[in-house]
């Protein structure tokens, strides 16, 4: 079962996708807020697959909500406006729903996020390899030579002890393959390697050669990686 929580600041939206949810055979909703700020203390003590999110609020924005959670569930942007859809992917949103929305189009978002929650249940976090489509071939990497994973416009970049892949992935997709208990974001353009971590500094860590920042709003995955949870 997927479990999701909805935002929005009014009380109609959050009632449609109340009433949409409960159609969908694998989502639980768990919890709706129309006050973000509630919303995210919620977020902080309980783990959720999915978000449903507003764009438009009056104290914050959904898309700036988003980047003030350390380690966000799957996102799908729900809103009025069609002008937020190229912000919201690149804050790489599962979909993006534009009201109003039919049963049929919640459906279809529903469908895609659950598809990548099945990913992350499924892997094996001591699978020892994974593999990346890159161009027409299908590679194997072994997760221990996996130094750190980059985002580079429509690819991620699996950097690893041997080289460079380059797969068309958005970084959703490329956390999907990595196991959670191994592999964390510090930065809305990098995952690293925990295990490969050579040196911690302020702002940036240190894998081999590779210098990788620490971006603003991932103290709190970074006091994960140093206390081992």
């Amino acid at each position: 079962m997927m479990t999701a929580v909805a935002i929005d600041d009014e009380p109609i939206a959050l009632e449609v996708v109340k009433s949409l949810s409960e159609k969908v055979p694998f989502l639980e909703l768990k919890a709706c807020f129309t006050d973000a700020f509630q919303a995210s203390d919620y977020l902080q003590k309980t783990k959720v697959d999915l978000l449903f999110l507003d764009i438009k609020m009056p104290d914050i924005s959904g898309l700036e909500f988003v980047k003030t959670l350390s380690n966000p569930p799957l996102v799908v942007f729900t809103t009025a406006y069609a002008e937020h859809a190229v912000s919201s992917f690149e804050l790489d949103a599962i979909d993006y729903l534009l009201k109003p929305f039919s049963l049929s189009r919640f459906l279809k978002a529903c469908t895609k996020a659950h598809e990548q929650v099945q990913l992350r249940t499924n892997r094996d976090a001591s699978s020892p390899s994974i593999f990346v489509k890159s161009g027409y071939d299908q590679v194997r990497l072994s997760l221990t030579d996996i130094l750190f994973v980059e985002s580079a416009g429509n690819y991620m970049q699996f950097i690893t002890s041997s080289g460079k892949i380059l797969s068309r992935l958005t970084m959703a997709e490329a956390q999907a393959l990595l196991p959670v208990q191994q592999f964390f974001r510090i930065h809305r353009s990098y995952i690293v390697n925990r295990n490969r971590i050579d040196r911690i500094e302020k702002s940036q860590v240190w894998l081999g050669d590779y210098c990788v920042p620490i971006g603003a709003g991932y103290s709190e995955v970074m006091e994960q990686i140093v206390s081992g949870a």
